[in-house]
């Protein structure tokens, strides 16, 4: 269940990012990418026109409202920011088809496709703009 206050919130992805470390990459990826299908959807929250304002992390967090992007944004805040030593290339990724992906270990892994599944086969889609796990790194470490 999604906990209902930010303070709540914040523990629990507090909780994830120090889980994640000690799993595979494989593991680790599909416990993000769950945890994140957990949020309360809404559609068209954030563009990817409007990049310059995206919320932080916390804010995220805070604002409790998740579209595609918000959700990738966390994906890939939370790739980031629990700096596991195998996952050091994740990109959210806007496709042709205006779908926001979260890709890793060069496209290796697909996340915020499924709940419940990291879709790890090759998908042909041309990226339209992205953002860099590194670029994430520079802005929040």
């Amino acid at each position: 269940m999604w906990p209902a206050s930010f303070e709540g919130r914040l523990r629990s992805w507090n909780s994830l990012r120090t889980q994640v470390q000690g799993l595979t990459p494989e593991s680790a990826l599909l416990a993000i990418n769950s945890w994140w299908f957990a949020t309360p959807w809404r559609p068209y929250y954030l563009h990817w026109d409007d990049q310059s304002t995206w919320p932080d992390p916390w804010q995220l967090l805070n604002e409790n409202i998740y579209c595609d992007v918000a959700r990738g944004l966390g994906i890939l805040y939370t790739i980031a920011l629990a700096d596991h030593s195998e996952i050091q290339d994740a990109q959210l990724v806007l496709t042709q088809d205006n779908g926001t992906l979260v890709l890793v270990s060069a496209r290796k892994y697909i996340l915020n496709w499924e709940a419940d599944s990291i879709v790890n086969t090759s998908l042909s889609f041309q990226n339209i703009r992205s953002i860099t796990q590194h670029q994430i790194k520079q802005k929040y470490n």
